[in-house]
């Protein structure tokens, strides 16, 4: 799941990206209202971090901005403003959920989960197909209740595509939400991951689409 966290304060905003980051999220990190705005309005994030109190502007401002577009993100606030009447504005305003600083980690990373699930049409803590089963909490994925060992971006890749069963995706999408902003991507990294999860799951698992992109499969083959 690619996500956008928007906050100004270097230390939190760090300590934010390095923990989602190791549960297998692709967490962009911006510190400016103006360019949280750039971003919204260019790129495709499944779910938004968002600070209100930053330098340039509110963050009602996005949140309204977001929601008079027609973009229908899960909008998660993260702020110390923690009176009652800035809750209601919150999520009156399109929130989806609204989190208070200082925070467990643990906390958010509950609340990330829940708004997945809830974007994605998941009752379940756990996504199932077919074989397969993705436990987000733990990020452990089995192929016939056997633990399978994947890297990290193999998880990232492999959730993608059982978030969007149904879906073609292309090559630049998917590099999108495994990499994000922050590194230099390999030409055939995209294949390189495939490769390995057919390999590790089972050969038919995702079809090559040509000329157009991945597609995970309904069923082994």
């Amino acid at each position: 799941m690619r996500i956008l966290l928007v906050e100004d304060d270097e230390l939190l905003g760090e300590g934010i990206k390095t923990a989602l980051d190791r549960e297998g999220y692709q967490t962009d990190w911006l510190k400016s209202g103006l360019q949280a705005k750039q971003a919204l309005s260019t790129e495709a994030f499944e779910l938004v971090i968002l600070d209100l109190g930053l330098p340039d502007i509110d963050g009602i401002e996005i949140l309204t901005g977001v929601r008079k577009s027609g973009v229908d993100i899960p909008i998660l606030i993260l702020t110390a403003r923690d009176a009652v009447e800035d809750k209601i504005t919150g999520l009156d305003s399109g929130a989806d959920d609204y989190l208070i600083k200082p925070f467990e980690l643990s906390e958010l990373k509950a609340r990330l989960r829940a708004l997945g699930r809830r974007r994605h049409g998941h009752v379940e803590p756990v996504i199932e197909h077919g074989r397969i089963t993705y436990n987000p909490a733990s990020l452990e994925v089995t192929l016939d209740n056997k633990l399978i060992d994947l890297s990290r971006r193999e998880t990232t890749l492999l959730v993608e595509f059982l978030n969007n069963p149904n879906r073609v995706m292309s090559k630049a999408k998917l590099e999108d939400v495994v990499y994000g902003w922050d590194i230099e991507v390999e030409s055939n990294s995209i294949e390189v991951h495939v490769h390995h999860l057919r390999k590790k799951l089972y050969s038919s698992i995702i079809k090559t689409i040509r000329g157009v992109g991945y597609k995970l499969e309904s069923h082994e083959k």
